[in-house]
């Protein structure tokens, strides 16, 4: 039995500007539905709208508590890759970028990536037209996630290879449960995307966006004659391929402050700089301004947004280096500045703690 499948409306092609390089025009086909790296996608779940007389009423596509928990639980398993999209539940459809309905009779499908954006606010941007705590259902929330994150259909990809029956494919899926016409068809199933557009450089029909086939519909490759499977979760591919576009945010490693050195600078008399220190532990320092001209150090501790006085020291009235030693506090911030304040003359300085 064929199953129920995710129904995509096919989007206009974008119109560039004539003459692009093939490699520009590639690298703006194949990420114009990507969302930047970082972005928080918002999502909501309809669920009443104004009736227009100070009351509210429930909408067609509002979804039952179980269907929602099934797609939270599927937005957490994308989360759990460690991408750098994050997701959050809102309560006001203006916030959300994802807007989930739960009509069913209008299939399963979602806008990909940022179509979404193309949505009016009291649309829909993704729907779920089926049960989806029946057995083997959760597959289709990851599925249309996968779709919202901007991934597309796997076997539509051109490196598939699929050589289909595609008369038997028309007819198959004019029958229940999906009931489609031959464009809904040929747009879901038979076209083959751009190979800008597709996920990755090889089909994967492990895939949780390649969809179930039984026998018959298949003529190449010949070990799918007898239908393709696929287990219904993320495969390792679907991790890598939103991995690579969304990377796990990194942490930055603070820089070395112990011994911490400024790149040398060019100061005119009267001017100044200033460095900030995070001191990696608790302990007394030593922070020297040092150079072939006239200097000052001063430390401030910065208190409340605000730097307070902390150590000074200038070099005597000749070139050379001014110290100071200060017991800096792990977990607060000083500035240290350094200022050439005669008419030595313009020269070459640096600051250092250790």
């Amino acid at each position: 039995m064929t199953a129920r499948y995710c129904s995509l409306v096919r989007q206009p092609e974008p119109g560039f500007t004539p003459g692009l390089a093939a490699e520009r025009l590639g690298a703006l086909m194949s990420g114009r539905r990507m969302w930047v790296n970082g972005t928080v996608l918002h999502y909501c779940f309809f669920d009443s709208e104004n009736a227009g007389t100070g009351g509210s009423r429930r909408v067609s596509w509002a979804g039952g508590e179980a269907q929602r928990e099934v797609v939270r639980d599927c937005f957490r398993e994308w989360q759990g890759l460690g991408i750098g999209v994050t997701f959050a539940e809102v309560d006001d459809r203006s916030e959300a970028e994802v807007r989930i309905g739960f009509e069913g009779g209008d299939g399963s499908w979602s806008a990909v990536g940022r179509e979404a954006l193309l949505a009016g606010l009291h649309e829909r941007t993704m729907n779920f037209g089926w049960d989806l705590t029946a057995p083997g259902e959760r597959a289709t929330a990851l599925h249309q996630i996968g779709h919202a994150l901007g991934m597309q259909h796997e076997h539509q990809s051109p490196y598939a290879g699929i050589h289909w029956d595609e008369e038997a494919v028309y007819a198959d899926l004019a029958g229940p449960p999906n009931h489609w016409s031959r464009e809904r068809t040929y747009v879901n199933i038979l076209r083959k995307l751009d190979a800008t557009e597709v996920n990755g450089t090889v089909w994967d029909p492990h895939s949780v966006m390649e969809y179930p086939f039984p026998a018959g519909l298949i003529l190449e490759p010949e070990q799918f004659r007898q239908g393709v499977h696929p287990p219904g979760g993320l495969s390792a591919l679907d991790k890598e391929f939103v991995q690579r576009w969304y990377p796990p945010p990194v942490t930055p490693r603070p820089a070395p402050l112990v011994p911490f050195r400024s790149a040398p600078l060019r100061l005119g008399p009267g001017e100044q700089a200033d460095f900030t220190l995070e001191p990696p532990e608790t302990r007394d320092y030593r922070l020297a301004a040092f150079g072939d001209c006239d200097t000052v150090v001063v430390l401030f501790e910065e208190r409340e947004g605000e730097p307070r006085f902390l150590a000074g020291d200038d070099d005597g009235g000749t070139p050379g280096n001014a110290t100071l030693r200060a017991r800096l506090v792990k977990g607060r911030r000083y500035v240290v500045r350094m200022r050439l304040y005669s008419a030595w003359g313009a020269g070459r300085t640096a600051v250092m703690c250790w």
